[in-house]
């Protein structure tokens, strides 16, 4: 292998970085907020809030993330009230499309962690919180939430990763991501097997260290825990 090239190589890739961890970042934030939504809806008294949510699920996650990508970058322009909106301008760019297409499909998923994560909480330990008297927003912050953020951290932390790798798909939509520089690079040069090896090296990378952060997180959470059980 030709290392020097590599090296060339890997320093280029280094330049898609910022953009593939701002799209990772705003789609997890956006997807996150709405995942709150969603999960809301699925556990409402109301029936059809409950069937949307569920629809909402069942929709992105049963459902391709690539198809996803091309029917919000190429079917949104289809539909003539849309093109003389004000959203028009946003969902005209390619950058928007991705985010927008990613936050959709991990609200989907986020929305069942959230759900399995608060459903994971002892009933036992709400039924003593209820008993030394907390109820509503005093109940969720000091029992439910703090147990559901343990038990649901570590399956984020699965889905933080696939959105990591889930942004090469935004260079199929010529975002010039990692994936989308590694594309014009094997254009230019050919060389499709040391290119792709520092891609998926350079990618490991960012998902180890995202392991290991999510990690320390969840040992703290849990050494805090066992400090105030104690």
């Amino acid at each position: 292998m030709d290392w020097s090239f590599m090296f060339d190589v890997l320093r280029q890739l280094l330049l898609g970085v910022p953009l593939t961890l701002q799209l990772t970042a705003l789609s997890l934030l956006a997807g996150f907020v709405l995942a709150v939504l969603v999960a809301s809806a699925a556990g409402s008294s109301i029936a059809p809030l409950r069937w949307l949510a569920r629809g909402h699920v069942e929709l992105f996650r049963g459902t391709p993330l690539l198809v996803q990508i091309f029917l919000i970058y190429y079917g949104l322009g289809q539909i003539p009230a849309l093109r003389h909106s004000f959203l028009w301008p946003f969902l005209r760019e390619p950058y928007w499309c991705a985010v927008l297409a990613l936050a959709l499909n991990t609200s989907a998923y986020t929305a069942e962690i959230i759900r399995g994560a608060i459903q994971s909480v002892p009933a036992g330990q709400i039924e003593a919180g209820r008993a030394c008297g907390m109820s509503g927003l005093l109940l969720r912050r000091r029992i439910v939430w703090p147990i559901a953020i343990r038990h649901g951290l570590p399956v984020y932390g699965s889905e933080i990763i696939l959105m990591v790798k889930a942004t090469s798909l935004a260079s199929i939509i010529t975002l010039t991501e990692m994936t989308g520089i590694a594309h014009k690079l094997i254009s230019s040069t050919y060389r499709v097997f040391e290119i792709f090896i520092v891609t998926g090296a350079l990618y490991l990378a960012l998902t180890f260290l995202i392991s290991a952060a999510i990690s320390i997180i969840e040992k703290r959470l849990h050494a805090h825990h066992a400090h105030r059980r104690s």
